[in-house]
Parts: structure tokens; sequence; C-alpha cells
């Protein structure tokens, strides 16, 4: 993992430049952050993603199980 120490106002680049993320504010433990990126390109919080996947993971189970015969 790549650590970098930005400031409010400051940016990283991605990449080719794609994808760009902007330090908006910093409040305390939060940090807002903007994104840049090309629309092809999926940004989500981790906690989202995770549950789009499990989601997607679920639909494609035989439509004769439920959730709970699904082990976790």
């Amino acid at each position: 993992m790549l650590v970098l120490t930005r400031a409010t106002g400051e940016r990283l680049i991605i990449g080719n430049g794609e994808v760009r993320l902007h330090v908006l504010e910093v409040r305390g433990n939060q940090v807002r952050i903007g994104i840049d990126a090309p629309r092809h390109i999926s940004v989500h919080r981790e906690e989202i993603f995770h549950r789009i996947n499990n989601t997607s993971q679920l639909s494609e189970l035989d439509p004769e199980e439920t959730p709970s015969d699904v082990e976790g």
C-alpha cells in the first residue's frame, strides 16, 4: 500500500490521469474526497462495493435456493 500525505486542496492522480482524487476537507477524523473518473470506472465506498457484490452473488444462485441455504 502506498501511503501519501496531502493537505486540503491538493490532489492525487491515478494511472494515466483518468482518475483524480481531490482532498476537499479534513475535519477531525473525517476526510472529504472528491473523485473525478470516467463513467466506465465504478467508484463506490467499500461497504457499498461489498453489498453490490453480495447481491450479485445471491442473484446468480439457483432460484430454488434461499439465502439461508448459502454458507457465508
